[in-house]
């Protein structure tokens, strides 16, 4: 039971804000080019594996992420308890659970079309080696913005199984919303990253926090105005977006406060209630 808890522990499991934002865009892509008006099966299918697959490739980030930051961690007061960082865990246990974790990924990988699969294979040393950029880059949120809302892509090929101009525009979008909502996650432990020279989006506009913020998700919806206009959606889709505009710029932005450390963490867990309106508003308009 203590292994079980540990390893739970380990891969955040606990938290599934992590793997819901990681399955939202895969659910955005997936609706954006589903065909609902043939088998809906295959729609409900593809979204439970895309669902399962964010949960095992975000455990097995956690992991990675955790044996590449082990001695950042135990420095830094929020994650110095972490299983790894605490030796808890051993590292060659944490690399035998993240090859297991990605092998299960694999198997759920194999139930799409060839090219999703070269695809999302084609993403993995990104993934893997976004930990590092911490320590060379202040644009960290960034590269996490690419690879997190690679499944936007993923989602679209696993119907199309081709890229076209529309689901690019909704992917960079996506890469500002996460560059938004992971800057505001990363005032969480800016007093420790600074002392132990850690870089991040947090830390090169602070004190310019809420004006950032603003322009990352005016980019986001921008982008996303112009998918729907391209997807032909309906005019109602541009009435609807008024309810995900009303929730970053007069929650997030508005109440979330860099200082305190619990508002920030409310403001980025609030980004999955933000995934779902997405969703739901994407679904609608596909079926209107």
């Amino acid at each position: 039971m203590n292994q079980l808890n540990l390893f739970i522990e380990l891969t955040r499991l606990k938290k599934p804000i992590g793997f819901m934002l990681l399955f939202w865009p895969c659910a955005w892509g997936l609706t954006l080019a589903y065909d609902f008006s043939s088998n809906l099966n295959k729609y409900f299918l593809y979204l439970i594996l895309f669902f399962f697959g964010s949960v095992l490739m975000r455990s097995a980030g956690c992991i990675v992420n955790d044996i590449f930051d082990r001695e950042f961690d135990a420095k830094v007061f929020r994650t110095k308890n972490r299983p790894i960082a605490s030796g808890d865990v051993s590292i060659k246990l944490g690399i035998f659970y993240a090859l297991t974790l990605c092998l299960l990924a694999l198997l759920v990988l194999l139930n799409f079309n060839l090219f999703t699969i070269v695809l999302a294979l084609g993403s993995m040393p990104l993934a893997f080696t976004y930990p590092l950029m911490k320590r060379y880059t202040y644009w960290p949120q960034l590269f996490l913005g690419i690879t997190f809302n690679y499944g936007l892509i993923l989602g679209w090929t696993s119907v199309e199984s081709q890229i076209s101009l529309i689901p690019i525009i909704f992917y960079i979008g996506a890469i500002f919303w996460t560059l938004g909502y992971d800057t505001i996650y990363g005032y969480q432990d800016i007093k420790d990253d600074e002392i132990i020279g850690l870089k991040s989006t947090s830390i090169k506009f602070k004190g310019k926090a809420k004006k950032f913020l603003f322009i990352c998700y005016s980019i986001h919806l921008i982008l996303f105005v112009i998918g729907g206009y391209l997807m032909k959606f309906h005019f109602s889709y541009y009435l609807l977006m008024f309810i995900p505009l009303i929730h970053l710029f007069f929650y997030q932005i508005k109440f979330f406060d860099f200082k305190d450390s619990k508002s920030c963490l409310k403001a980025f867990k609030s980004n999955n209630l933000f995934g779902l309106i997405i969703f739901l508003n994407i679904l609608i308009l596909k079926n209107i």
